[in-house]
């Protein structure tokens, strides 16, 4: 079902509401994760929604500190904004989450985890898109050989990828994995990534001994394919799996090398949507939904180019 015409009232009703004088002007956005091209792309989409709606929009990136969300948040909700929209674990920020209910401030996820402090939180389907990967490379793989995992369970929409992922490749006899790695991601993922595989190719030399690498998101897969590559082992038809989709990894799958698929997140869709809901919140609309998806599409070399 397309989600257009949805969207479409939507955006109609915010820009009548904002018209009226009915919306706040001031949101704060917070994240430790500004590095990863994910969250760059969904907070431009945000502050370009927000544009259009008048607001004033303070980004604050923490720099990989989660710690620092909840002295932010803190901060924030002292300055008398009028939302909060952040890109973190909420169960990792409780004390600021509790300070902005306290004080009457809603909180927003943009792609986050769920959390009774939060009014809402939009995101794309980790469970489905989980299912999508794991599941092309069971296939790819028939079956059989041992995969590489990289996972990240600190974050929660990341977290969940991991769980889906782990109870797909259990279904498979004969799919062992071999490794699940939670590499430094202070950087983006891929230089630790790249490290780690590098140890892993060189624990594992025998041409076939590794047949897979599903990542949870792009960079860990960009991180692996450069390993494999400086390693001379592209040959043996290692199949590589992210996602994202982002551009890097979109050029990876055009090149019909190792990095076979990844799952295109509609970060503007995300960005977009989840200002369109803190509109929502600021014109006294109930949200019943808790959890707000936006589609997602697999990207193989069939599609890479549309």
């Amino acid at each position: 079902m397309s989600t257009k015409p949805y969207r479409t009232a939507i955006a109609a009703s915010v820009l009548t509401l904002f018209a009226s004088g009915a919306l706040a002007e001031t949101v704060a956005v917070i994240t430790p994760y500004l590095a990863q091209p994910g969250t760059q792309f969904y907070v431009e989409a945000f502050e370009g929604r927000a544009a259009e709606l008048g607001w004033d929009v303070n980004v604050i990136d923490t720099g990989g500190d989660v710690a620092a969300v909840i002295s932010r948040i803190e901060d924030v909700v002292t300055q008398g904004v009028d939302a909060i929209v952040i890109n973190v674990d909420p169960a990792q920020v409780g004390a600021g989450l509790q300070a902005a209910a306290d004080a009457g401030v809603p909180v927003v996820g943009m792609d986050a985890g769920s959390d009774p402090l939060l009014v809402a939180n939009v995101t794309s389907n980790g469970y489905a898109m989980a299912v999508e990967t794991s599941v092309y490379v069971a296939n790819r793989i028939g079956g059989a050989g041992n995969v590489v995992m990289f996972t990240f369970d600190p974050f929660p929409p990341v977290q969940v990828r991991g769980v889906i992922a782990d109870a797909v490749f259990a279904n498979y006899p004969d799919i062992t994995v071999l490794d699940r790695i939670t590499p430094d991601v202070s950087d983006g993922g891929i230089a630790d990534s790249r490290a780690q595989m590098e140890a892993i190719l060189a624990a594992n030399p025998e041409a076939g001994s590794i047949s897979a690498v599903w990542a949870a998101w792009d960079q860990p897969a960009l991180g692996a394919l450069q390993a494999i590559e400086a390693a001379g082992r592209e040959g043996e038809g290692i199949v590589i799996t992210g996602i994202d989709a982002n551009p890097q990894a979109r050029d990876a799958i055009a090149q019909g090398g190792n990095f076979e698929a990844s799952v295109a997140q509609d970060f503007a869709g995300i960005g977009a949507t989840a200002a369109d809901t803190v509109a929502r919140i600021l014109a006294g609309e109930d949200i019943v939904a808790s959890v707000i998806y936006v589609p997602t599409v697999l990207i193989t070399s069939a599609n890479v180019t549309e």
